[in-house]
């Protein structure tokens, strides 16, 4: 049993990896605006929205410390928020594609610790829409 949950565990990766590159192929529009100049909405789908929750490690904590004494920009904090920001917009795509849509509209970014500061939470939100083509 635990050799399947496994295997379907990692197929289940495998999937969302797949999605997620081909919608990375299909340069789906997302906006913080509520609607696009020029274009019209032909359906609204509903809201959407995408998770990422990733976990510092103690050596980023402690370089990031000594910026914060000495001063300067914390890189490897840095790298985890645009990759958090990053898979949260993807998964945000991959629900609007589910719906039907091909843009997202009023999209929101919103920033989290959680813990101790040791987990940083990033959701991207947004309505998906069907856009005149």
């Amino acid at each position: 049993m635990i050799l399947f949950s496994k295997f379907a565990l990692r197929t289940s990766f495998n999937y969302f990896q797949y999605k997620v590159n081909k919608i990375k192929d299909t340069n789906m529009l997302v906006t913080t605006t509520n609607n696009i100049e020029g274009t019209k909405i032909l359906k609204y789908h509903g809201l959407v929205s995408g998770e990422a929750i990733l976990g510092a490690n103690i050596f980023k904590d402690f370089f990031a410390g000594i910026r914060d004494i000495v001063g300067g920009r914390s890189s490897a904090y840095e790298n985890e928020l645009r990759k958090a920001k990053d898979i949260a917009l993807e998964e945000m795509k991959v629900e609007a594609m589910k719906l039907g849509g091909n843009a997202v509209i009023a999209t929101d970014l919103d920033y989290e610790t959680l813990g101790q500061g040791s987990m940083l939470m990033v959701t991207a939100s947004g309505t998906a829409v069907t856009l005149e083509s």
